[in-house]
């Protein structure tokens, strides 16, 4: 596993407890984590259900860890980084998932040559299946990019690509569990429609999803090429598969990934 002694962690939301949770099932000691947390009643339920150490004040936790994990909102980056920079120095290590806000923009709130990875992780972390987008900044080392690797790798897959790629990772993976989220959710009511109950519907379309992805995964197949397996000729399939390109549900895919991409880089600008 990781070979630091103290990891940080500034916000204790839902992606920063994912990880917690990914850490701690890894056999990283949870009493070597810390979270800066300002909500007091978030602070001790996750004291309660990791052991963790959680303190309001961030510059103790940037003090006391090798790593630094900032697990905030975009928007709050520039009320945070100033109580980060007064307790960061060069022995320590930013890790971003802040989406949208380039490493070069972090590097600019620190002194120094400061080392800074940035990461694009998205919620399947929550159950230990994330899909996750890492790149390092103009001072990190390969060694920092292998640290945050395994960090990530802890909730799921990891994936190394540029800066340049980071808003494009983000209209992908970083948002793209909400496209599926409705795919499910359409393919469900179509069910009922068709007479089925809503709760066996679900099942079904979120199994279908799930096992489509892991054939995908494992098969190491084009989807197109799995998707014309499933076709017969006349058969239900093909039929269907016709009704949704008719509909535009290919070109609405890439539309929304190109749009998410295009707000991410507008969130980086701000």
């Amino acid at each position: 596993m990781i070979s630091i002694e103290k990891i940080g962690f500034i916000g204790g939301g839902n992606m920063g407890e994912a990880v917690i949770k990914g850490l701690i099932k890894g056999a990283f000691p949870a009493a070597n984590i810390l979270v800066a947390e300002p909500v007091e009643a978030r602070r001790v339920q996750l004291v309660e259900c990791y052991g963790i150490d959680a303190r309001a004040d961030v510059a103790e936790v940037v003090a006391a860890s090798e790593v630094v994990v900032l697990a905030i909102k975009p928007q709050l980056v520039p009320l945070v980084m100033p109580g980060i920079a007064a307790a960061f120095d060069p022995s320590k290590l930013l890790v971003s998932i802040a989406a949208g806000v380039t490493s070069q923009t972090l590097e600019g709130y620190l002194s120094g040559e400061p080392r800074v990875i940035r990461v694009m992780p998205n919620t399947p972390a929550l159950v230990s299946a994330a899909a996750t987008a890492i790149c390092r900044g103009t001072h990190a080392s390969e060694d920092d990019l292998l640290t945050a690797r395994q960090l990530f790798e802890a909730v799921g897959m990891v994936r190394v690509v540029s800066e340049g790629q980071m808003d494009a990772v983000t209209g992908v993976s970083g948002s793209g569990p909400a496209y599926i989220y409705t795919v499910i959710e359409a393919m469900a009511a179509g069910g009922v429609q068709q007479g089925l109950t809503m709760d066996v519907a679900l099942d079904l379309a979120a199994q279908t999803v799930f096992g489509a992805a892991k054939l995908v995964m494992e098969s190491g197949e084009h989807p197109a090429i799995l998707r014309d397996k499933v076709c017969s000729p006349g058969g239900t399939t093909i039929e269907a598969v016709k009704t949704l390109e008719k509909k535009g549900l290919r070109a609405a895919l890439m539309e929304a990934v190109s749009r998410a991409a295009q707000r991410s880089q507008e969130l980086g600008r701000k």
